[in-house]
């Protein structure tokens, strides 16, 4: 039997939402809303090591902050206490577009 504590799903569950709580403290400097809320977020996985990896992507190839965002994602990820590291991948597959916003999000924009 490995010496690894498994996680389990009320830990994961626990983790997951603080996560998400993090996320949503990193915006978008051009949109004021979350980047939670925004859609930009397409999985957040967490092994048996506290080893967190989040997909993203960004509202556009171009952004203007593409390089600065993934470090503050990695930063509000890791100020979750317990995570041991975070790695952040940016994808553009699929592109982002509004449709993947929140309700939340489209109220803030007033898209409803």
């Amino acid at each position: 039997m490995s010496d690894k504590a498994i996680l389990d799903e009320n830990t994961i569950s626990e983790l997951t939402e603080k996560i998400v709580e993090a996320l949503k403290t990193v915006y978008d400097p051009e949109i004021p809303v979350d980047i939670y809320e925004l859609g930009l977020i397409y999985k957040v996985d967490i092994d048996e090591n506290y080893h967190v990896e989040v997909e993203m992507t960004l509202t556009a190839p171009g952004c203007p902050v593409a390089g600065e965002m993934p470090k503050w994602v990695e930063d509000a990820v890791l100020s979750v206490g317990g995570i041991a590291t975070a790695k952040v991948n940016l994808t553009f597959d699929p592109p982002w577009d509004i449709s993947m916003m929140s309700e939340e999000a489209q109220v803030a924009l007033n898209m409803l």
